[in-house]
């Protein structure tokens, strides 16, 4: 079983940075893929990227691509997103997700979530 928990939301500017983090603990990290999720206040969750097992691609939605980077470390089983140019509509509960295989968003594991707030 893999504890998932994220870090690194809070209060955010319009237009400023966000940098989450979400250590794994409890499995075998480096063979599957990984995701963020987001789920906005009275909306349903929303896949935001996936990078793949060997955190060699990345795959972002169209809502965020281009102002996010989702990056992984294998050494400390840590999956990172990086997002800049913040913007109301990204507001939401932050969550990371485990596939069950080394591409793709298949998750079988989710963390608990951190909220990020962007406002001025």
């Amino acid at each position: 079983e893999v504890q998932l928990v994220e870090s690194g939301g809070g209060w955010v500017q319009p237009g400023g940075p966000l940098s989450l983090s979400c250590p794994a603990t409890g499995s075998a990290f480096s063979s599957y893929a990984m995701s963020w999720v987001r789920q906005a206040p009275g909306k349903g969750p929303e896949w935001v990227s996936v990078i793949n097992d060997g955190g060699s691609i990345s795959t972002y939605a169209d809502s965020v691509k281009g102002q996010s980077t989702s990056s992984r470390d294998k050494a400390k089983n840590t999956l990172y997103l990086q997002m800049s140019s913040l913007k109301s509509e990204d507001t939401a509960v932050y969550y990371c997700t485990k596939s069950s295989y080394g591409t793709g968003w298949s998750p079988d594991s989710w963390g608990r979530g951190t909220q990020v707030t962007v406002s001025s």
